[in-house]
């Protein structure tokens, strides 16, 4: 007893030809999407997370820097009627600043936390 040949549709496994498109014409095309989703919430203290850089399991480090917040509690206070000199304490004052998260190995930034 002999089998039936193959639909047209199908090749022979040997031949080294991919199959031809089914009949309709459709194809399917397959993307590849990133995962650097990090939902680490970054605040005033240093994080242990992973660095989406090098990949490396890392605690950040923090520098301040001065932001919108330490701004407006400047024109607030010269506003009030301490421009003198008064006025400059938030730019003297961590809590006030914003806080830049980095990784200790590549040093690249990984995240901000804004005051404002």
């Amino acid at each position: 007893m002999e089998q039936p040949p193959p639909p047209p549709q199908y090749s022979n496994p040997g031949q080294g030809q991919p199959p031809p498109p089914p009949p309709g014409g459709s194809t399917m095309v397959y993307t590849h999407q990133p995962t650097f989703f990090n939902p680490i919430m970054f605040r005033e203290f240093p994080v242990a997370t992973t660095c989406t850089y090098c990949r490396a399991s890392i605690t950040t480090s923090t520098r301040y820097e001065t932001g919108t917040f330490t701004w407006v509690a400047c024109g607030v206070i010269a506003f009030i009627g301490c421009w003198l000199g008064c006025c400059l304490i938030p730019f003297c004052i961590d809590g006030c600043k914003d806080v830049v998260h980095s990784c200790p190995n590549c040093h690249q930034t990984l995240g901000k936390y804004s005051k404002m």
